[in-house]
């Protein structure tokens, strides 16, 4: 057996390394995202992009790496902006020196203007800068000349005056024609370098077949790799070997880009051998233990219970993969995750905040609760994150038990979703349509409840439940609600109190303050999420959107005369049958009185 497992090792460490090369190649390392994103939004804010071409530069994404149009990242850094032609207004940022890794920069053919800026220095790593066919006025700034790797400069047909840094012409390609600047006739210096020579074009056109050698080797590999795999498989199904965990492995460390693989040992001592004191949450998919890594690092580890899955180890790796690139500020980043013959585990950042529902409700003496501008930014981030876990997401990922307990909250306590991507991990076997219903009752939307088939709507059916968990602060369903002769399902409570004109009632008793106006459109937007009919619900993009007051008016307005007219056909139906009910009670009566 040891053979065996021997022999599969090299294979399996070539199959893990060419994953990791083509997740470094899509750019999914991840490191100092809000640093580079942020300056990218402010290089764009600056920029003036007034006719909106850059429609994907989303602030909620963490990454500008994931999906940022005009935007190349290296091992999780950006390293070239394309926004030539876009139609640019404005002038350059100085948040642009946040970009450390940048080392091409093209905005040609825009109208940018301005005199250049100095700071363009200290970026370093810039090989190719063109600023080419645009309105920059002023001289050169004389510590452009400082750039240690600028290979190629082009700011041709601008409106720049004065000398040129001599250390300028030393750069291979450059090109300072249509200007005013001193160079060409009558002065020493030319305004452009000369083209290539044969022998630099000659190394261009071999770089190229290097290049192009070196991604067909590549293929091969990957290909090789592929045959080779399928080959072992064959025989491998074979056996019916089972392998564990042996001591000596707990350093072992794979890492998959940014995800890393724990071993068992590790996890154990993290949380002191998963002891019942170190449990913080439970769950549909398992419990939750606060543990502590070798390096002080606090981490929540997730020991999933009820896990099918045919594909075995590998399509459990597969599925952690795809939960693993979703990557946005409102969604819970996952660290990595540990696999054993009977284990299937989860390694999560821990949130020292813990989640919504225990700011809501299970406060200690002494601990803050949420005000209302808080529980509103949690309302957005929610919406925002599962925006994108339905809408950006390829494959699209339904979360399938969205409620405040599954919403943690960073250290500046923002939204962070948890628990995305679990019930199709733990459900690997069943698509859309389940045979176990994952969820919580009170935010199980009815037709996942009634046929088990589970869509975006469902999602949405529940984010409307959280949201009127975050107005109330009370459970989607209180049994002790009987005991005042109301509903114990929130969302029925919650519309006999509108009906009601309750407002000051529904809000919960802990906010000191809050607006009556903001706290109606929340509730607005939570009735129109938790219809009957999934059809009917809104997308979450369509929410974001009325959350904002975009469109919420008329769809209210819809829904209020749906409302009226399902009130009045309840109440209809609900007349009837207490007179056949009567009915019934009374040819009963005359069935026993008879004579037998």
């Amino acid at each position: 057996m040891f053979r065996q497992n021997f022999s599969r090792g090299p294979l399996k460490i070539l199959t893990r390394w060419l994953i990791f090369l083509t997740i470094l190649q899509v750019g999914c390392a991840i490191k100092d995202p809000d640093v580079e994103g942020e300056a990218l939004l402010d290089v764009l804010h600056f920029l003036n992009d007034s006719n909106k071409q850059i429609t994907d530069w989303d602030s909620f994404l963490v990454s500008p790496c994931f999906s940022w149009s005009h935007v190349t990242c290296r091992n999780g850094h950006v390293i070239s902006l394309a926004l030539a032609s876009v139609g640019f207004s404005g002038t350059l940022s100085p948040s642009i020196t946040k970009l450390k890794y940048l080392s091409s920069l093209e905005l040609q053919n825009n109208n940018l203007s301005g005199p250049l800026p100095d700071y363009i220095s200290n970026l370093t790593e810039l090989q190719y800068l063109n600023l080419a066919d645009n309105s920059f006025n002023g001289s050169i700034p004389a510590n452009w000349g400082e750039l240690p790797n600028l290979k190629h400069l082009d700011l041709s047909s601008n409106g720049l005056t004065g000398s040129i840094p001599m250390q300028l012409f030393s750069v291979p390609l450059f090109n300072f024609s249509d200007t005013h600047l001193q160079c060409g006739p009558g002065f020493e210096q030319s305004c452009a370098s000369k083209s290539e020579n044969p022998a630099s074009a000659h190394k261009s056109k071999l770089a190229k077949i290097v290049r192009y050698a070196s991604c067909g080797a590549f293929a091969l590999l990957c290909l090789g790799a592929i045959f080779t795999y399928r080959h072992h498989r064959k025989h491998w199904r074979k056996s019916d070997d089972v392998f564990v965990d042996v001591s000596g492995e707990d350093e072992s460390k794979i890492f998959f880009g940014q995800l890393r693989r724990f071993s068992w040992r590790e996890l154990q001592l993290a949380t002191k051998n998963f002891s019942e004191g170190n449990v913080i949450g439970q769950g549909g998919f398992g419990k939750v233990y606060k543990g502590v890594l070798s390096d002080n690092t606090k981490v929540a580890v997730k020991r999933l219970i009820d896990y099918h899955n045919p594909g075995g180890e590998a399509a459990f790796e597969r599925e952690v993969q795809l939960i693993s690139v979703a990557v946005h500020r409102n969604l819970l980043r996952l660290i990595g995750f540990c696999t054993t013959t009977t284990e299937r585990i989860l390694v999560y950042p821990f949130m020292e905040n813990l989640s919504v529902a225990y700011r809501l409700r299970d406060l200690k003496p002494g601990e803050k609760g949420l005000d209302w501008p808080t529980r509103k930014r949690v309302a957005f981030g929610t919406a925002h994150g599962l925006e994108y876990l339905h809408e950006q997401c390829n494959p699209k990922i339904i979360h399938r038990d969205l409620k405040a307990a599954n919403i943690l909250l960073d250290d500046e306590f923002e939204a962070v979703l948890g628990d995305f991507g679990l019930a199709k991990l733990v459900d690997a076997r069943m698509t859309h349509v389940t045979t176990q219903v994952r969820g919580t009752m009170g935010h199980i939307a009815p037709e996942y409840l009634s046929t088990g088939k589970s869509s975006e709507k469902t999602d949405v059916f529940g984010y409307g439940i959280t949201l009127l968990e975050l107005v109330t602060g009370e459970r989607a369903i209180d049994l002790s609600r009987l005991e005042e002769d109301e509903d114990v399902l929130l969302i029925d409570y919650v519309k006999k109190l509108l009906r009601e004109k309750r407002l000051e009632d529904i809000v919960d008793r802990n906010l000191e303050s809050y607006d009556p106006k903001e706290v109606e459109t929340i509730l607005q937007v939570a009735l129109l999420c938790t219809q009957g009919y999934p059809e009917d619900r809104p997308t979450m993009s369509e929410v974001v959107k009325m959350l904002q007051g975009v469109g919420l008016a008329d769809r209210w307005a819809d829904w209020q005369q749906l409302e009226e007219a399902r009130n009045q056909e309840f109440s209809l139906m609900t007349h009837q049958f207490v007179w056949n009910d009567e009915s019934t009670l009374d040819q009963e009566a005359i069935q026993l009185s008879r004579a037998r």
